[in-house]
């Protein structure tokens, strides 16, 4: 890259001496964005301007708190005048990245406020129309279209005028009216008119109309209530109705006077707070009924409702009481001055499992923002770590077992190993692991298992086993479930140092049992739950929220890496499950795993579950003939993995970009045995390159190289589409094998 501005550094959290990496570079490794980053790339290559907008966590933040909300960015590119590539080899291009999140979060903000405004005026009690001064609608609200017995979809075809809802008098008087007062000035703006609307049907509806005169050309705003001339006969009548629907309405409405105190109250009101708050008018204070915290912003919003304020904001409050309830007043002033006892209505809102949602919505997100990253970053270590083995492999070969510098070597390569162990627990999190599922019975792998888990407790924990002998069938990754029950284990057996008990469990979960038992996060259906519970120590509120992040962890340095909950969390999530955590501080913890029912039935359970699976032998010999295309991004593994092919006695053929390979596919007019790609790559990811291949060779095999999961890009192949695929980070060995094996088929 030749220049980058100070933006751009601050943008990727970037230090002073850190090396700045391109656009396509810094957003590539995100696997999701390399549609988006390869048209930006290609339209640089071919000097052509694009722009893209897509939405992701922030590259480069780990535990910012604000990573836990997505962002938008929009990156552009645009090719430089001729006159400011002369002397250099090359087209420049600029790269241009913008946050565009708070304008996002604008129009979504806006986009929603408008719309609850337009539902509640559809559904409003009173008909509503607004219309031009030549006498147009421009809009009718679905009460008033009810009343006529209109059909919107008509009038949204076919927009009618007032003269087709009223007689021609009445339509002239309305059309008419503000004209000769083109400040809207005239009685405060509004008129009042007792007229009759005609009806499709031919009947009459007698009605008020309230009518703000428009100013100028604009919309005329024309309120209508279903209340006749004759309204001061039926005046028992009409307050009766209103008094029904005051009561029965689901929202808490109360009259709030001069004084701040509420001197009237519905039902739904009395149930939200309570008898108590209306059993003596104009005595309990409306900010009484909110937690302190809020009260002085309720207060100032009531001192400007009572002033005669209008359009004020909605205020959150926490209301008051012995459990947590949040909610939300809207306050509306009354313009009667003369009437002390009611000078505002108050509306409330209880909000407290809107807000729960939203929280369990926040840490979903959050989740999901640092698998994405644990992804990224376990791509580019996988790369290392590749590179590294395979390296550490080559100087093995030159030493032999007796010679000083073996050990250090194998030292280098069995840590390497143990990272690339680190590496997997961060795709199981994301969710990006390879699987082998199986249809299992958990009863029995269970008790197998709990040999092994006798030995890891050790004698201070008593292990008890309870499983359900009609147990449903579930379809698992065997390895993959016994790596999340040793997980749980082996955290219960750290939270008891002096000892204590293990219970598992297991049982059957119905539909109405699992509703009960995962709320509104987990899909009604049958599972089989499995239950790890201890008498340990337990957590805390606090510490519950974060056990199933990466690397956090409550055990002293080097007792742990954080990433045993976590794993846990990625298995379950990847093989269709739900997890659970339920715990007391001093009375110890459970952990409920929620897996699926197989619905295929319990005759397809192996029958031999815990056997592990027989991988074919690798061929002795490991040199072969033919030319290989070898498709890598990273420099340091295209080195290796062409150097270990080489001298197996191949021809490699070398490219860093899948564009740069199909141009050394057609430089040798397609007399190539085998491809080996990488799956993430700029410019062109390896999906891309194969489809690109295939129409220029239907019969070409390929490899697959990636440290993600096959399904991570299965799902952008063709349907029936073959290809072998080595699991990132390999050795020398595994990769010799596999290309043999490839090209042996």
């Amino acid at each position: 890259m030749f220049y980058a501005n100070q933006a751009y550094r601050e943008l990727l959290g970037l230090d002073a001496e850190a090396p700045v990496p391109a656009p396509d570079r810094a957003f590539g490794g995100n696997p999701y964005l390399a549609e988006p980053i390869f048209r930006l790339a290609r339209a640089a290559q071919q000097g052509r301007s694009r722009k893209e907008e897509f939405r992701l966590p922030p590259p480069g933040e780990v535990e910012d708190e604000s990573a836990v909300e997505p962002r938008w960015f929009r990156i552009s590119v645009q090719p430089m005048p001729p006159e400011a590539n002369s002397g250099r080899k090359g087209q420049l291009t600029v790269w241009q990245v913008d946050e565009v999140t708070q304008d996002r979060v604008r129009e979504e903000s806006s986009f929603a406020k408008v719309q609850a405004a337009i539902d509640y005026l559809d559904n409003a009690p009173a008909g509503f129309f607004t219309a031009d001064a030549d006498g147009r609608i421009e809009y009718l609200n679905a009460t008033l279209a009810q009343w006529l017995k209109l059909d919107l979809t008509d009038i949204a075809s076919t927009p009618p005028k007032i003269s087709d809802i009223m007689s021609q008098d009445n339509a002239a008087l309305l059309a008419g009216a503000g004209r000769g007062d083109p400040q809207g000035t005239a009685q405060s703006g509004v008129r009042r008119f007792d007229i009759d609307l005609l009806r499709t049907d031919g009947t009459t509806m007698p009605v008020r109309v309230l009518h703000r005169l428009p100013r100028g050309n604009q919309l005329a705003h024309i309120l209508i209530l279903s209340r006749g001339p004759g309204e001061a006969q039926e005046a028992g009548t009409a307050e009766l109705r209103f008094t029904r629907m005051f009561q029965s309405s689901p929202f808490a409405i109360a009259t709030v006077d001069a004084e701040g105190a509420v001197s009237g109250t519905n039902a739904a009101f009395s149930r939200l707070f309570g008898t108590d708050a209306d059993a003596d008018p104009g005595k309990t204070k409306l900010e009484d009924l909110v937690d302190g915290a809020n009260r002085q912003a309720l207060h100032k919003a009531l001192e400007a409702a009572i002033a005669g304020q209008g359009l004020i904001d909605a205020i959150d409050v926490t209301f008051a009481g012995p459990e947590p309830r949040s909610g939300r007043i809207y306050l509306s002033a009354i313009s009667d001055k003369d009437d002390k006892s009611e000078a505002v209505i108050a509306y409330a809102l209880d909000t407290t499992e809107q807000r729960a949602l939203e929280a369990q919505f926040a840490q979903s997100q959050k989740m999901q923002a640092v698998g994405q990253l644990a992804g990224g970053i376990a791509h580019d270590f996988n790369n290392m770590l590749t590179a590294i083995i395979g390296f550490s492999d080559f100087l093995l070969l030159n030493h032999r077992p007796t010679d000083p510098a073996f050990q250090d070597i194998m030292n280098i390569k069995q840590n390497a190993n143990r990272a690339a162990g680190l590496v997997r627990q961060l795709l199981a999190f994301s969710r990006q692991q390879t699987l082998r599922p199986q249809v299992l019975q958990l009863g029995d792998v269970l008790s197998d298992l709990s040999i092994l888990l006798d030995r890891l407790l050790g004698e201070n924990v008593e292990l008890s086993l309870d499983t359900a002998g009609d147990l449903w069938p579930v379809k698992a990754d065997l390895h993959q479930f016994e790596q999340v029950i040793i997980n749980l284990a082996v955290n219960a057996r750290d939270a008891m140092p002096d000892g204590g008990k293990l219970a598992i469990r297991t049982a059957n979960v119905d539909e109405a049992q699992s509703r009960e038992a995962g709320g509104s996060h987990m899909p009604p259906g049958e599972y089989v739950m499995i239950e790890v519970r201890d008498t340990g120590t337990g957590m805390s509120e606090e510490v519950k929220q974060k056990i199933f992040e990466p690397f956090f962890s409550t055990k002293e340095i080097g007792r742990g890496t954080g990433l045993g909950l976590s794993t846990v969390y990625g298995i379950i999530k990847q093989t269709g499950g739900y997890v659970y955590v339920d715990s007391e501080v001093g009375k110890g913890t459970a952990m409920r795993v929620y897996l699926p029912r197989h619905a295929e039935g319990a005759a397809e359970v192996d029958q031999e579950p815990v056997k592990l699976e027989r991988k074919p032998e690798k061929p002795k010999d490991l040199t072969g003939r033919g030319t290989l295309l070898l498709v890598e991004d990273e420099d340091a593994v295209r080195s290796f993995a062409a150097r270990a092919l080489g001298t197996r006695g191949y021809e490699v053929l070398e490219a860093s970009t899948g564009a740069e390979a199909l141009e050394v596919f057609e430089e040798h007019e397609g007399k190539v045995d085998l491809v080996v790609s990488d799956v993430v790559m700029p410019e062109m990811d390896g999906p891309t390159l194969l489809k690109e291949i295939r129409q220029r060779d239907p019969d070409i095999k390929i490899i697959f190289m990636s440290g993600y999961a096959e399904d991570a890009f299965k799902r952008n192949l063709d349907e029936n589409e073959e290809f072998g695929f080595l699991q990132k980070p390999f050795d020398l060995k595994t990769l010799a094998a596999t290309v043999k094996s490839a090209l042996e088929d």
